[in-house]
């Protein structure tokens, strides 16, 4: 990668962002360019020199990071917003997935999974831990909405779309499928037209809803 890709963090700890830039700035393939304490300064801020990743807490002083988020991807609708938070809990994760975030981290990830996280979402991808992915999954075979697309999908398409539920990462998923990190985004393209779904988290809930069809049919 010739030129680093460009991080914004937003987080109200101070301890935090210090050891997250120490973090981000290790690798040689991410280069933090702003750090924000709040939601207010990080939307007066972050649109004057929008970065390629924005790291995003979720719990944030007064206006929230899912707010937040919110008002970013109206300003700047092409923004990659990544939740990083010591949270899981189902509300928040639909809450800022809904909101446009393109993923979603814990804070313990380690700064091998941060970086590769944030790699994966400036090449189109939408990471997730493997936690949050499986609550996702969880949560939507409780719902019984929506008509499931997913029969249109090949074996090798349906193959791909099970790893990107439990959290795979596109490296893993090509090593795992023994194909190419490139043909990996290609099959993955294709998902999306066919499930007409934009992100991982739509896709993964298409998933949970054949699930449900199946499971009501026995």
């Amino acid at each position: 990668m010739n030129k680093p890709i460009t991080v914004s963090l937003v987080d109200d700890s101070q301890a935090v962002r210090e050891s997250l830039t120490e973090l981000i700035n290790y690798s040689k393939s991410v280069h933090l360019i702003s750090s924000h304490a709040t939601a207010e300064n990080a939307l007066e801020e972050i649109p004057r020199n929008p970065p390629d990743v924005v790291l995003m807490d979720i719990r944030l002083p007064q206006m929230s990071g899912i707010e937040c988020t919110r008002r970013l991807k109206a300003m700047c609708p092409n923004l990659c917003i990544l939740m990083l938070t010591t949270y899981s809990d189902n509300n928040s994760i639909f809450d800022a997935l809904r909101s446009g975030a393109g993923g979603y981290l814990l804070k313990r990830a380690t700064t091998e999974v941060l970086v590769k996280s944030i790699e994966e979402a400036y090449r189109g991808g939408a990471p997730m831990s493997s936690q949050i992915a499986q609550q996702v999954v969880r949560h939507f075979h409780t719902t019984q909405h929506s008509e499931p697309q997913t029969e249109t999908l090949t074996t090798r398409e349906q193959e791909l779309l099970m790893l990107l539920s439990k959290g795979r990462h596109y490296k893993e998923i090509a090593d795992a499928m023994d194909i190419s990190v490139d043909t990996v985004r290609s099959h993955i393209r294709r998902v999306y037209e066919k499930l007409h779904v934009h992100s991982r988290f739509e896709a993964v809930m298409k998933l949970a809803n054949k699930g449900n069809s199946s499971s009501s049919a026995d």
